[in-house]
């Protein structure tokens, strides 16, 4: 039997940024325990001091978020996202209920990624969006003065961020907010957003239509625990399958509102042991992984990497799709992870939401990782069986997870050591 391996995995960056906002937005003080210190979180909680809020992130296990309640006291601000997606879009619907001007930019990355549908409905709902320059989202100015809800028709398939970006701001609203979602994806982000609300006092009514609506009302302030982040966990995961060993991550189980906590059903079918209770979550890596099947990864996109360099180990292929929205994210996930796969000697076929890695012998060649954090952690854990996988940007981890690296080797022992010895 092999030996437990008990990996530490910093909190959810999606419940951390929700937190916030709805820290922000309630009267009163909150405090945020155990939360993801990364560039996206310190990101949010800067441009949440700049539209005048209070948020102290000194102590690195809890932060407390102290507010007056409602839209932002700040009648100007600039505001910059950096890299953090999360900020961008919740944020404009957060400084929309205010009443001021603010200016929002980003990274040359941020800016490649679309605001589009949110912009639109938050212009329809009484805010006046300016683009600035000849960009098509970001940067843009911002003239505020309250949103005043109503129901709203929402093209969700490019991004389930812009739905919960409306759903946070929706009790800040003058009167109810009714929502009309299409080609939703990523859907358990939906959920957790309003499993959110709810821990901070405000409910989401589910039409038997498939609308969402939201009364105005008052947030209240909340103290709330951060569970590890299930994105986060899947390389660990992914790790123990790779390499036959037992993982377990603390903190996250049963009662996780992280849709990516899904992968380990997956890891499943492929032959791992998985083990989900109140407390934690174990998996042990089966003596042969297994292919030979095909997988919707459309809610679990953020896993559909760590999965695609787990797959060339499988017995049989492994077909991979409704990924077309991973396109759009801090790469093209889909192509850049096909092009890496391939400089690898690994088989691979991809088309508009799809790929199929075939089972191959992957040899080493230098990563390009594109900034993207997912890529970077995916194919540390392709190293693991592969001697002479490098990476070109290691640090672009910091987005989300800065210790990524010491953890891993903590864990699994330095990837080109370990890879030597494979």
């Amino acid at each position: 039997m092999s030996t437990e391996l008990v990996a530490t995995i910093p909190g959810s960056k999606s419940l951390t940024n929700r937190a916030l906002f709805a820290a922000a937005a309630a009267g009163g003080a909150s405090l945020i325990r155990r939360p993801l210190i990364s560039d996206d979180t310190l990101a949010f909680a800067r441009c949440l001091r700049a539209l005048g809020y209070a948020v102290d992130d000194r102590d690195p296990h809890t932060w407390r978020v102290t507010s007056p309640g409602g839209g932002p006291a700040a009648a100007r601000a600039e505001l910059d996202c950096q890299d953090a997606g999360t900020a961008a879009r919740f944020l404009p619907a957060l400084a929309a209920c205010g009443r001021g001007s603010f200016r929002f930019d980003g990274s040359d990355q941020l800016r490649r990624r679309p605001l589009g549908p949110l912009l639109n409905v938050l212009r329809a709902l009484g805010a006046r969006i300016d683009p600035v320059g000849a960009t098509r989202d970001l940067p843009f100015e911002m003239r505020a003065d309250g949103l005043a809800g109503g129901e709203i028709h929402m093209d969700a398939g490019l991004s389930s961020q812009y739905l919960s970006a409306l759903l946070l701001s929706a009790p800040l609203m003058d009167k109810p907010l009714v929502t009309r979602v299409r080609a939703l994806v990523s859907s358990p982000y939906i959920d957790m957003t309003i499993g959110l609300m709810r821990r901070f006092g405000v409910g989401v009514d589910r039409r038997p239509d498939g609308t969402l609506a939201v009364r105005p009302g008052s947030y209240r302030a909340a103290d709330i625990d951060i569970e590890p982040d299930a994105s986060t966990a899947s390389y660990f995961f992914a790790a123990a399958v790779l390499t036959g060993q037992t993982v377990t991550v603390p903190g996250l189980g049963s009662g996780s509102g992280q849709g990516d906590l899904r992968f380990v059903d997956v890891l499943s079918t492929m032959g791992a042991d998985v083990e989900i209770s109140a407390t934690h979550t174990t998996v042990a890596g089966p003596a042969r992984i297994r292919g030979g099947f095909s997988v919707d990864m459309g809610d679990i996109s953020d896993t559909f990497m760590t999965l695609a360099c787990l797959a060339p180990f499988a017995d049989g292929p492994v077909h991979i799709h409704g990924i077309a929205h991973a396109r759009l994210k801090e790469s093209d996930r889909v192509e850049v992870v096909a092009r890496n796969l391939t400089s690898c000697g690994v088989a691979v076929e991809t088309g508009p939401d799809w790929m199929r890695i075939h089972p191959s012998r992957p040899s080493g060649a230098l990563v390009a990782c594109h900034r993207d954090h997912r890529i970077a952690m995916s194919f540390s854990v392709l190293g693991l069986r592969t001697p002479g996988v490098e990476l070109d940007d290691e640090a672009c981890v910091s987005k989300t997870f800065p210790g990524f690296h010491d953890e891993f080797a903590r864990l699994f022992g330095d990837r080109r050591e370990r890879s030597a010895r494979v």
